[in-house]
């Protein structure tokens, strides 16, 4: 299959360059900036990333350019195209001030290929602190902004942009990149979620063959739609545990449950609750508490699968981003996945990962051209330990309950609140998949729709001082926490409506016994993480 590399040299948008390439229905692998595929017949272009070095930095990450340049056409974005030009003999210089945010371009070679369709002042975003000051010998100046004379270059068979393409904020970044993988590097576009599919239950029928395969179910959306996946391709010969640890949201268990029955999926459902709360109880480290939920879960899990004596695979629900984000640019572990770490020795199993190339939005589609209901599909991430890290403190079922009521108001009133945007804002919804109905001309969208994750937190080690009636009160505080994100690596806060925070702390305060206080996160990541432990 035909593919695009993109090189990572380390910067926080390179994860969004491959899901932008994606949409174009072409294939790419993001690899280290060190590590390009020589000899990779199936290349059929690169793209060099941003960075947060300077290419004067003495530890910046530097690629030999000669593996590729010649042989297939090479974008360079930002760091990328800075690279480029200091190695190959044009002048980079620290910029008088960082050049960051919205910028329009002045003149641009709308004759060169890679700015074909584009408008004469069209916006783009810049986010750098050196620029380019003189190009090598051989190169063109193809776009300019007022105070960036090379926002693009380009020669034979190389091209370089200063601003970031795969940012929504550049209003035609989407045709750069089409421009440049399709009708520059000449992809077929023939990488969809109808050919995923196909082409998946193929491979895991010849993979598989009359073997057995147990799978681990959360209720989120990569489990789910990896087992529906291989229900298609094995049927019956396909057992997923579903373990409910007793600190899911509110009646969840029982819906997630209900839902596996719909998609036919043979599902053995656990409640370990009992032993995982007499585990946790009086912990209130959230590092010892995470470790306690994955070995009981293990444990459970375990268990559960000897039963099933002639299973010879476990599948996982690994994601694309799950394997990026577990080795950093030079190799190194900096985050542990919990389906990224291998499998038990005592399995004895082999390990199948039908969704390991797929972005978060590409899994997403793919479930929906497997007929899943949008409910499950459009699911926010959730913790694997659950509420167990969105409470303060140790762990009781009290304290579950109570955050259980609060976060049920909480994330059914982010159902039911319906806002209509226009003009960017309904075209960055439309953009990153947001169900939306169009009227006059405007999208309306549910709140849950628009942000990336949202949940509530029980601040348990705090007490408050209230007034309910003529008593006083002295109970606990609840955060609410919503983000926008494109991969949860940064994350916005995000700005929900006065008028429904107004409501839903007011209907919380009411309704869940042990709560007098709600406040809101506006803190964005980084610094802060999205879970409070």
């Amino acid at each position: 299959m035909q593919k695009i590399i993109i090189l990572d040299f380390g910067s926080q948008t390179t994860q969004l360059i491959g899901r932008r390439v994606r949409e174009l229905d072409t294939f790419c692998e993001i690899l280290p900036y060190n590590k390009f595929p020589v000899g990779d017949d199936s290349v059929i272009g690169v793209i060099l990333s941003g960075s947060p070095f300077s290419v004067h930095d003495p530890d910046a990450f530097k690629v030999d350019l000669s593996q590729f340049v010649g042989k297939v056409p090479v974008l360079g974005i930002c760091y990328g195209a800075q690279f480029i030009s200091h190695t190959l003999g044009g002048k980079v210089e620290k910029a008088d001030s960082r050049e960051y945010g919205r910028a329009n371009l002045e003149t641009v070679d709308t004759t060169n290929p890679l700015f074909k369709g584009f408008d004469q002042h069209s916006q783009v975003w810049m986010s750098h602190g050196d620029t380019i000051t003189a190009i090598p010998d051989g190169f063109e100046c193809i776009a300019s902004t007022k105070d960036v004379k090379y926002a693009a270059y380009a020669t034979s068979g190389i091209w370089a942009v200063q601003f970031h393409p795969e940012v929504f904020h550049t209003l035609q970044g989407t045709t750069l990149l089409k421009n440049f993988v399709v009708d520059i590097c000449g992809s077929k576009q023939e990488w969809s979620a109808a050919s995923f599919v196909d082409s998946t239950v193929a491979e895991l029928k010849e993979q598989l063959g009359n073997d057995r395969v147990i799978l681990g179910l959360s209720g989120g959306v990569d489990s789910s739609v990896a087992a529906v996946l291989l229900n298609r391709a094995i049927g019956d010969r396909l057992t997923c545990i579903f373990v409910d640890h007793g600190m899911l949201r509110k009646n969840e268990f029982q819906q997630v449950m209900d839902d596996y029955k719909v998609l036919g999926l043979n599902v053995i459902g656990v409640d370990a609750s009992e032993q995982f709360f007499a585990d946790l109880a009086g912990v209130t480290d959230p590092e010892q508490k995470r470790k306690i939920i994955g070995r009981d879960f293990v444990e459970v899990f375990n268990a559960e699968a000897k039963k099933i004596t002639d299973a010879k695979w476990l599948g996982q629900g690994t994601i694309y981003p799950d394997r990026i984000e577990s080795l950093n640019i030079t190799g190194k572990v900096i985050k542990s996945h919990h389906n990224v770490g291998g499998l038990p020795k005592e399995m004895n199993l082999k390990l199948c990962e039908p969704l390991k190339w797929l972005f978060k939005d590409e899994v997403r589609r793919v479930g929906r051209q497997l007929g899943m209901p949008e409910h499950l599909i459009g699911r926010h991430p959730f913790p694997g330990p659950g509420l167990a890290v969105r409470i303060l403190g140790d762990i009781t079922r009290e304290k579950v309950s109570i955050l259980q009521e609060a976060d049920d108001i909480y994330i059914r009133g982010l159902r039911e609140f319906k806002t209509k945007l226009s003009g960017e804002e309904a075209r960055l919804a439309l953009a990153a998949g947001a169900p939306a109905e169009i009227a006059n001309g405007e999208l309306e969208v549910s709140l849950y729709d628009q942000v990336w994750q949202a949940g509530a937190i029980l601040l348990s080690t705090v007490r408050s001082v209230g007034v309910m009636g003529d008593e006083r009160t002295y109970e606990h505080p609840v955060a609410l926490r919503a983000v926008t994100s494109t991969d949860a690596m940064t994350a916005d806060w995000a700005r929900l409506p006065y008028e429904f925070l107004a409501k839903v702390s007011n209907e919380i305060i009411n309704k869940v016994r042990g709560v007098n206080r709600v406040c809101y996160d506006i803190s964005s990541k980084p610094p802060s993480t999205i879970e409070w432990e």
